[in-house]
């Protein structure tokens, strides 16, 4: 695991497609745009925050949590990437690991430190109700 992204297991089984519903919504609500697309092996949320300000110097910056099934549950990686227009149906692989996770300055390392671990004690929550 890198320093600009989080990993966590889940040694659960849950259906993923209801659980990133729930997230989506979550982020939704707290005012994120959302965008949700189908992976190989799971799904990718990318979500970001408005405003004047971020949409100047941070347009194609987003926050990628990526759900990927393994044996014995599933895996959530977050962390900050290029948000990726328009995303289809299913997100090529390829495309999506050489701009998930991008390298990022101090200041904005902090503060998105402290809304992934937001967003992880969420999803901790989402997990135990399934």
């Amino acid at each position: 695991m890198g320093v600009f992204k989080k990993e966590k297991e889940y040694y659960k089984s849950v259906d993923l497609d209801k659980l990133t519903g729930m997230m989506e919504t979550y982020l939704r609500e707290d005012r994120w745009k959302v965008q949700v697309g189908n992976t190989e092996d799971g799904k990718l949320i990318q979500a970001r925050k408005g405003g004047i300000l971020r949409d100047i110097f941070a347009a194609d910056r987003a926050l990628n949590i990526l759900f990927t099934r393994t044996p014995s549950g599933f895996k959530v990686t977050m962390g900050v990437g290029k948000w990726l227009q328009n995303i289809g149906v299913t997100v090529i692989e390829a495309v999506l690991l050489t701009t998930l996770f991008l390298v990022i300055d101090v200041p904005e390392m902090l503060w998105n430190a402290e809304i992934e671990n937001n967003i992880m004690k969420k999803l901790d929550e989402f997990v135990a109700q399934m």
